[in-house]
């Protein structure tokens, strides 16, 4: 049996109260191979069926868990199979109903949002990849709840620089046709490179074809929590920093464990992975900014602050681990300018800047995250932002993805309102030279050599 003293008890009432501490998703990832149909109309509806029969208590069970243990569950969520493998089997070219199979599914199970409009392109297209990648503006825009993702890059592989020209023109094509909306089509979507298979965490959860039937993932956050716990340290040196995040991390991973094996035991289905991500809000302390200031930074973007977020991503890293058997996803620290109050006033001030948060990426979970850019931006620079970023996570064995932003109408120093947990975001400069030429190359950037390592 195990003893769980009064002061942990109140120490987790402090965190949940005062610090921000929530679980940020349960996130159900169900695989809808078997819903392949050389009918389109009928694969929609083997899709809706499945979808409905296996989530239809998903967001019960987490209120229920959330109400008995007092723990904030922000989101339920949903991946599936990416869109382009299931539909390949259908004899159309007309991929929105799929998309629009998926909306429906996802409002009548009450969940937050489903993921899983995706297409794996990192060495060329099928004709159904071609067919989804078409469709994706329009499927975002005509959707509430829909989330898409393509990959266009992987360690193994290379980059498609095909696939990356035009992620920078579905990207532009989305914000126009959303630009009555801020652009907002664009927060559905993310390019990656190294995508993992597990990833609780939208837009960018797809449920990978190497995963069973069904598994539960949960994302767990609370930045909050550890700004908290390193003002205790201040002074101190950095294997007390060090120290203090690993233990403050092991304690958040191991509310997300409990969570998850509830969730799994409660639903019957089984439990898969903790991701241990930092995940930040728009709430004032619960930010990955503030805590890379509490360590001495007088603002987050300035020089110091890459060796401070490696540190943070590792000693996040180290203290999970121990704290659940089964660790995934992304795991570290996202670091979302839009959904990250220090981060938006970091960049409001002209502290952070697009080229620091490459930078940053190197060292931390994903990469570009809710970014937004002037609406004129062209779709060749967009790419070119997307490629720095691909060669990142190619050439460092890790997952980074681009989720930018053009917002139409909107120009350097404007702020683009998404509201909830989106937050809002300020318009970033880019650089103004182009890249048009670059882009245009098309073809693929071949694997590194360390990539070889059969």
């Amino acid at each position: 049996m195990i003893n769980i003293s009064t002061d942990e008890i109140v120490e987790t009432i402090k965190m949940i109260r005062d610090e921000h501490l929530d679980i940020r998703t349960i996130t159900l990832g169900i695989s809808l191979l078997d819903c392949a149909n050389e009918d389109a109309n009928r694969a929609c509806q083997k899709i809706y069926d499945k979808i409905t029969s296996y989530a239809k208590n998903l967001v019960k069970v987490g209120e229920e868990i959330s109400q008995r243990y007092g723990i904030p569950i922000i989101n339920k969520r949903i991946s599936v199979t990416p869109i382009a493998l299931v539909a390949a089997a259908s004899k159309t070219d007309n991929y929105l109903p799929f998309a629009k199979t998926l909306d429906r599914a996802a409002k009548e199970t009450g969940v937050n949002f489903i993921g899983g409009y995706s297409a794996l392109v990192y060495k060329g297209f099928t004709k159904s990849d071609e067919y989804l990648i078409n469709s994706i503006p329009e499927a975002l825009c005509q959707t509430d709840y829909v989330c898409s993702s393509v990959a266009v890059g992987s360690t193994k592989a290379g980059i498609n620089m095909d696939a990356v020209k035009r992620m920078g023109e579905v990207i532009t094509q989305t914000a126009a046709l959303s630009a009555e909306n801020d652009s907002m089509g664009c927060a559905k979507f993310v390019v990656f490179a190294n995508p993992v298979e597990d990833n609780p965490f939208m837009a960018g959860a797809f449920h990978g074809v190497g995963e069973g039937d069904c598994v539960i993932n949960v994302g767990i956050s609370g930045p909050g929590v550890v700004k908290s716990a390193l003002e205790n340290v201040r002074g101190c040196d950095f294997g007390v920093v060090a120290e203090t995040i690993k233990r403050t991390a092991f304690k958040i991973t191991r509310m997300g464990q409990l969570v998850a094996r509830e969730a799994s035991k409660m639903l019957n289905i089984p439990f898969g992975i903790v991701d241990l991500s930092l995940a930040p809000t728009p709430e004032i302390g619960d930010s990955v900014a503030y805590i890379l200031e509490e360590m001495g930074l007088e603002k987050c973007g300035t020089h110091g602050t890459t060796a401070a977020l490696a540190l943070l991503n590792d000693a996040v890293k180290k203290g999970g681990v121990m704290a659940s058997g089964y660790v995934g996803g992304l795991s570290g620290a996202f670091i979302p300018v839009s959904e990250d109050a220090g981060m938006i006033a970091a960049a409001e001030c002209g502290a952070l800047s697009l080229d620091k948060l490459e930078a940053m990426t190197c060292v931390c979970s994903v990469g570009l995250d809710m970014i937004a850019v002037p609406g004129d931006t062209p779709a060749s620079t967009i790419s070119a932002i997307i490629a720095d970023e691909m060669a990142i996570g190619m050439i460092n064995q890790k997952t980074t993805a681009v989720r930018v932003i053009p917002a139409v109408g909107k120009k350097v120093g404007d702020t683009v309102e998404f509201g909830g947990l989106l937050g809002a975001a300020p318009v970033m400069p880019v650089h103004g030279y182009s890249s048009e030429e670059f882009i245009n190359r098309g073809g693929r950037i071949p694997a590194p050599i360390h990539s070889l390592r059969n």
